[in-house]
């Protein structure tokens, strides 16, 4: 048991430190550190070798890599300036819907996509408000989006739908927005001032390019069952849109060194790497027996590890598998009450790579960015935590 506690906590500490370099390597670290602690080094072998000849796992790991690709060409062919400078509406609806609509294209650096929308369309608005509502609504739709790499993982380690998760997290969401509008939004006034006549096509185009993806990989999913190879149909046709559409000659090359795609694909695997060997080794039992009710236990160390990694794949490959060790099955309800304590730890981590370049952008210390979000975030949290001790 010893040997097991050591090469599980190891493993977590390698993960931990490793992921400031590159995610996917750490996840692939650890799980090989895990597996050589708790099991013979033929079944590690044979973990591997089954988690990269798995044609849905990578299938995936091609999908996720595809993504950021996507984000990357509508940057550069000026489509989601275009979609900005067409949005006509006021401030207090302008800025969370660009940061929203923003972060729906998970790449690196995202938010900094947003903040400039954010800065020329907040005119007057304080650096510190721009920077909250640029971290707190860029994330929210983040949380219902059936391309969420992180949102798709959690549900296929849990055998669960996504589409069908989607329902259950939505009165988070609602909840969010409301919290949001509260504390932030009703501090904002005015209209921005658009430049040039307003475009249809601008504001279509863009449109029609984001939501493509999604749609085709609900479709296909639904209508013939297709698992992965929908959603990489999906996130291909999208890129495929961007690049048809765009006004501009693409620098590929150029897309790709900023992107880093691999790197999303190697998350992926990572996770499941993990994953695969957690599940055969005792580590899965190690925390059956603590004093806690499990998803209680799993909502607190979800929302602990989402805070001190600044992560949702890491923390959720790790909850999910401790809590499927302690009950075998978990249903709709517990899965978004786990999964919302862990994106609500994201949110506010100061190791949160869209926290700290938003701060970074607009000038404005951390920790007054942290403390403006603790409220909502606290009482989103507490809210989570008391459904999970009344289901408990």
């Amino acid at each position: 048991m010893f040997m097991t506690w050591a090469g599980f906590l190891i493993s977590l500490a390698s993960i931990l430190i490793l992921s400031r370099k590159n995610l996917g390597l750490a996840l692939i670290g650890g799980a090989i550190i895990l597996g050589l602690m708790t099991l013979p080094p033929i079944i590690v072998l044979q973990r591997i070798i089954f988690t990269v000849t798995t044609p849905s796992i990578l299938l995936l790991a091609l999908a996720m890599g595809i993504i950021p690709l996507l984000g990357g060409t509508m940057k550069q062919s000026g489509q989601i300036d275009a979609l900005v400078n067409n949005i006509r509406l006021n401030k207090r609806f302008l800025l969370p819907f660009a940061a929203a609509l923003m972060g729906l294209l998970p790449m690196p650096g995202g938010a900094l996509l947003s903040a400039p929308i954010l800065e020329r369309g907040g005119a007057g608005v304080s650096e510190s408000l721009k920077a909250t509502i640029n971290n707190w609504f860029r994330h929210l739709f983040i949380l219902v989006y059936p391309l969420n790499p992180a949102l798709i993982v959690a549900a296929q380690i849990c055998s669960l739908d996504v589409y069908r998760t989607l329902v259950y997290l939505v009165p988070v969401l609602f909840l969010s927005l409301l919290l949001g509008y509260i504390f932030y939004l009703r501090q904002v006034h005015g209209r921005p001032a658009f430049t040039g006549a307003f475009s249809w096509r601008a504001l279509v185009v863009p449109l029609l390019v984001i939501l493509a993806a999604p749609l085709l990989d609900f479709g296909l999913k639904r209508l013939f069952g297709w698992g992965a190879v929908a959603t990489v149909i999906g996130v291909v046709s999208g890129l495929t849109l961007s690049v048809v559409f765009s006004r501009k000659r693409l620098n590929l090359p150029v897309i790709v060194k900023e992107t880093k795609p691999w790197n999303f694909g190697l998350i992926i695997l990572g996770m499941f790497l993990y994953l695969h060997i957690f599940e055969v080794s005792e580590a899965r039992n190690l925390l059956v027996g603590l004093p806690l009710p499990p998803l209680i236990l799993a909502v607190v160390a979800g929302f602990s590890l989402g805070f001190v990694t600044g992560r949702v794949q890491l923390p959720a490959s790790i909850i999910f598998p401790v809590y499927l060790a302690a009950v075998e099955q978990v249903d709709l309800t517990v899965f978004a009450l786990i999964y919302t304590a862990v994106y609500f730890g994201y949110i506010i981590s100061p190791v949160h790579p869209c926290l700290v370049v938003t701060c970074e952008y607009f000038g404005v210390p951390l920790a007054k960015i942290i403390k403006s979000l603790a409220w909502p975030t606290l009482l989103v949290f507490v809210s989570v935590l008391l459904v999970a001790i009344y289901l408990s």
